[in-house]
Order: C-alpha cells, then structure tokens, then sequence
C-alpha cells in the first residue's frame, strides 16, 4: 500500500487570476528562444550564427564544461538573434519559426530494448538531457554519475499553478515511455509524489515501475525537494535526480515519436489577466504570444515567467523560462499606500493574522509586488519554520550562507533545498530578507569551494 504524509507546515496563498480548466491552442507565435541563463553554472558554447537554418533538434549551442550535453533548437526556421549581455555574456538564441515545423529524425526506439549507454546519446543528442535535473545544487545531471534516487511531483501546490491531471491527461503513452527511460539509466523505481485524494483512475497512479507517494498539506507540499526530504533525503556525497512533469512527457515522445517534440502546454494566471486560461504552445515561445490583448491594462503590471514566489520578471518581448509551466501578471504595486498597514485590513493578506481578513480562510486576493515595508535586521522570530516542513534550520542555515561557512553550511542541510523550497520564507519575512538570493549565493559558493 503506497504511504500517505501529511505535512502541516507551509501557506497557501489563494490569489485570484485562478484558470478555467479549458486548453486553447495559443495564436501563432513566430518567435522562440533557449536561454543559457535558465540553467545553473552552464557556460555556454555557440554552435549557430544569425541566418543559420535549422531543424527542430539541431544543436544550438553545448555546456563547454560538458560538450557531449546539447541545448537543441524546439522549433525549425532562421535563426533571428544571438543576444548578449555584459562581457559577451549568451542570455538566448532566437528561432523565427517556419510555418510548419520540421524535426530532425533521431529515431523511434523501444526503451527497453537500447542499453543505458545508447538510452544517455540519445537523450544528450537531442537536447533533451537538460531536463534532468541534479540535487544537491540543482544543476543538469551528470551522465556519469548513477542516482541513488528519481523523484517526480505530480501537483503543484504554489499560487494559480497548473493542474496537470488536466495538462497532461491524453499523455500517458509518453509519460510512461519517459518513466522506463529514467528507470534504465538509473537502475531503480521512479519515486513520484502524488496529492492525496487523487484517484485511481489517474493517469499518475496508472504508470508502471514507480514508487508512489501521496501527499496532503499546504504548499510547498507539491516541491520535488520537499517530497525528497521526507522520502529519502540526500545526505553529503548523495545524488538525486528530478524531472519537471511536463518535461517527462517531452523525454517520453523522444522515444515514442523519434523527434525532440517540445510542445507543453502553458497557464496564464493572474489578477491582471482578462481570461485565464491554459494555452498549447511550445517551450520558450514568446511572452506576448500568449499575453497579447489579453491583459487588462489598468494599472502598471509585473509579468511573471513561472509563479509569484520563484518565477523570474518579464516582459512581453521576452520568452517563457526552459522550466517554466505558467505566466503570472500581477500588480506591480510601485505606487504609495495611504495609512499603509494602519488601514483595517479587510482585503490585505497577512500569514501572521496581522489584518482581519483571516476571519475569511477562503477569501481570495488581488496580491501585488509592494515589499509593504523595508529591509530590517535579520532576526531569529520562528516565522521561517512555520512554512517550511523540512527539519532544518532556515535561519542559521541562511547566516551560515552569509558567513560563508562552509562546515555549517553543510551541517545545517545546504544540499536538501534549492531557493524554491525556501520562497515561502521569503514572501512571510517581516525583515525582507532575500532569502532565496542569499541561498543562491551558498550553492555557488558550496560550488566552487567543494568540486
């Protein structure tokens, strides 16, 4: 019998924005773009120039630290741009896309008939191995190096996310194909954490050769690294892989279609969103594709590639995040409140129970970017553990961070949580602490200082 865990920490802040369980095939969109700064420690090597004609597949550029592992182009056409920051810093390739898109054949297989070496070429090949993901550090796996653990969220729990029973429910053909692919180059069972209630009919519970856990509570209950902690956490020398759900089923059509097929389907949430609703598109397709005259426009906005807690700021003439499932706009909220806090707080949010609305655990918030306040001394005031159900120390794990003591960092489990498991001790800081930057800072370092 699969095992239930029930955690009690955490918040779920309900925003409004929420979308309709409708999927809609986005307008046609005539730009795409890979971005090198959407992976960790990649520095980048150009293998395309600007007019260069390319097929869906084609390599766009390689990890010069790792040749062998490719960052392909999702759609076929010209490419538009090679844009570049500071120094020559690569920040994307930009693909104008044909009107109908061509593959590169990398050639149907049976999974389970091609040994871990041919299953790893294949995956590295197309451009697909990014979409492994590594822990500690969160970086792109290392083929040479077995895990000794996959895990896989099958929900999300952060604000207005997806619902990928509904995203991904006529995918279970692929999501299987990509389940026996992890399993041979692993050795071992999938480990995918379910949210309890869900049923058996699902197409979660109906895969073959994984480990399933279920899991009720608030968010972060549906963060990957939450779920490894609490099923098999990882300790100093441990490798665990993870997988975004959607990118299974990209993994899974490598092998059941023989291309690098990167269709994925996309939720436009938000408060500041006529009609949230979910769009068919494909990976790194431009903002404004899916955003355009569907913004109500009334105040100033924050566009959001990924959710309101760890997604990266936009713009429209950007593009959708390598990993990113949703587009959130908001409230930018750079604007000065009368009274501020003093005010009587019927349609203010507050973790603490600052404001009465508390006294309406249902209620729904149009919730802006406003920091409400300024940055104040770091103090220990129990606020973190509250939303965090991990058994750490957020608040001496972070000054260890800023000591840059590397003992205590790995003592106080710097290599169980990614900035995302820690957002929500971010979002509740009376101090304003940076708490996911000041995190990003001690797995560079832990980075540098211990490879």
């Amino acid at each position: 019998m699969s095992k239930v865990i029930k955690l009690k920490k955490g918040l779920d802040i309900k925003l409004n924005g929420e979308a309709e369980k409708t999927v809609l095939q986005a307008e046609s969109c005539d730009l795409y773009a890979v971005k090198p700064t959407d992976f960790r420690t990649l520095t980048p090597r150009l293998a395309v120039k600007v007019g260069d004609v390319v097929k869906a597949g084609d390599v766009l550029f390689t990890d010069k630290a790792n040749p062998e592992i490719k960052f392909t182009a999702p759609v076929s056409g010209t490419i538009a741009a090679v844009t570049r920051g500071e120094r020559r810093k690569l920040l994307e390739v930009v693909v104008k896309a044909d009107a109908e898109i061509t593959y590169k054949d990398f050639g149907k297989a049976d999974v389970n008939s091609l040994s871990r070496e041919e299953i790893i070429s294949k995956l590295m090949d197309s451009g697909v191995w990014p979409m492994i993901i590594q822990r500690p550090y969160g970086i792109i796996a290392n083929p040479e190096i077995t895990p000794k653990a996959v895990f896989i969220s099958t929900f999300d729990t952060a604000p207005l996310a997806p619902d990928f029973e509904l995203v991904l429910k006529n995918e279970e053909k692929n999501l299987q194909a990509g389940i026996d692919c992890l399993k041979k180059i692993s050795g071992k069972d999938v480990n995918i954490g379910v949210k309890e209630g869900t049923t058996m009919n699902s197409v979660f519970t109906r895969l073959k050769n994984t480990v399933i856990t279920y899991f009720d509570g608030p968010h972060p209950a549906g963060n990957v690294g939450i779920q490894i902690n609490h099923v098999n956490p990882i300790n100093k020398g441990e490798h665990v892989w993870t997988v975004n759900i959607q990118d299974l089923a990209i993994i899974g059509r490598l092998f059941t279609e023989g291309y690098f097929d990167a269709q994925k389907i996309i939720v436009l949430t938000g408060s500041e969103v006529k009609k949230p609703i979910y769009y068919h598109t494909i990976l790194g397709a431009k903002v404004a594709c899916l955003t355009e005259g569907n913004l109500k426009n009334q105040v100033h906005q924050r566009i959001i590639s990924g959710n309101v807690l760890t997604g990266e700021k936009v713009t429209s003439d950007n593009f959708i995040g390598y990993y990113a499932n949703q587009i959130t706009v908001i409230p930018e909220g750079d604007c000065y409140e009368f009274l501020g806090w003093a005010t009587p707080g019927f349609n203010k949010f507050s973790a603490s129970k600052l404001f009465p609305s508390f006294l309406f655990p249902n209620k729904h918030y149009s919730l802006d970017a406003n920091y409400h306040g300024e940055r104040r001394a770091f103090v220990v005031s129990g606020q973190y553990e509250k939303v965090l159900p991990m058994d750490i120390l957020p608040v001496y794990l972070l000054k260890a961070v800023l000591a840059g003591d590397i003992d205590n960092m790995e003592q106080l489990g710097i290599y169980e949580v990614l900035p995302e498991d820690m957002a929500l001790c971010e979002f509740v800081c009376t101090s304003k602490t940076p708490v996911q930057k000041i995190l990003e800072q001690g797995i560079e370092l832990m980075m540098k200082e211990t490879n």
